[in-house]
Order: structure tokens, then sequence, then C-alpha cells
């Protein structure tokens, strides 16, 4: 019976201990991190990176289903390298920046795919807009650093993204893309 008793703690115990471990709160270099996006335009291909955006992630690998990963990006930070689209892009038409200044993306799941290919499944919300969308990603840890690279595809018509003059060469399926680095 003490035996039985022992056993029940201990079991009691270990499961304790699991439920109660926490994934590492990892901080983004953003000098080393990029958030990206490419769509179609005409025959060629537009790419371009936000640059005001912020990322929390708490994830471990051996516990990717306790993990949470959440992003917060200035739609009007959007810039391509071309002054026609940089102008274009935080207009009523494209971002409506001055009325929606926040787009996020907020994960509901992380699974593992195989290796250190991982997916974050959550909600993209831009123009106070939401939808469903998947994150791959490959992770990449030496010992306080990660690496995380990855694509997501939407619908920029979800969003009600580009109308007007020109948006009709523009492609529906943006990718939007991932070069993260960050420290624990």
């Amino acid at each position: 019976m003490l035996n039985k008793l022992r056993l029940t703690l201990l079991a009691s115990s270990i499961v304790l201990l699991a439920n109660s471990a926490q994934a590492d709160t990892w901080t983004v270099d953003q000098d080393k991190s990029t958030l990206g996006f490419s769509v179609a335009q005409g025959d060629n291909t537009l790419e371009g990176a936000f640059d005001s955006w912020t990322a929390s992630i708490d994830f471990d690998p051996d516990a990717p289903e306790a993990a949470t990963i959440s992003a917060e990006i200035q739609p009007g930070s959007a810039t391509t390298g071309n002054a026609q689209f940089d102008g274009t892009l935080p207009g009523k038409d494209w971002f409506d920046a001055s009325g929606f200044p926040t787009a996020t993306f907020s994960s509901d799941s992380v699974t593992l795919v195989e290796g250190n290919s991982y997916r974050a499944t959550g909600t993209l919300s831009i123009k106070g807009i939401s939808h469903p969308v998947e994150l791959d990603f490959t992770l990449e840890i030496d010992g306080d650093t990660a690496i995380a690279k990855g694509t997501a595809k939407t619908n920029r018509f979800d969003y009600d993204l580009g109308k007007g003059v020109g948006a009709d060469t523009v492609g529906d399926v943006v990718t939007v893309s991932l070069d993260l680095t960050a420290v624990r």
C-alpha cells in the first residue's frame, strides 16, 4: 500500500513538472531580420519588406504545441524600392494605413512537420479583416541564437487590398516571407 502511494505521488509530481515547463522566450534581432512580401506584378515579381514590425515568440522545439507566436506590423512601413508603389501602398486602395495602422498575426497552434520544419497555424488580420493562415518555417538553433525562415501565402482580396488604377496588374496571391534571427 505504501509503495502504491509513493508511485502515485511520483507520477503526479512528474506530470506537474512536465506541465509547468514553459517555452523559451525569444527576442527578435531586428537588424538581422526581415519581414517581406512578394506578388506578381505584370510579367515581373514585386518584392518588398515592412520596415516597422515586432514579434513575440515563445517556443521550445521539444514542445512546439506549447508555442505562441505573434507579430504586429505597421503596413504603412511597406517599401519596395519603387517610389510609385511605395507611395500607393499606404493609401486607402491598399493598406489604408491611416485608418488601420496595425496588422497582426497570432498563432493558434504550432506543429512539427518533420526534422526542423514546422507549421504555425494562426490568424492574420489586415484592415480589420481576419482570416486563417498557415506559416511554414524552418528553425535552426545554435546555443542561444535561432534562425527561422518561412513563408505564408494569402489572397490579397481576402483583406480588401488593391483597388483602383493598376490594381488589375497585381496578382491575387501574396507570399509573406520571414528571415528572423532571435536570441533567448
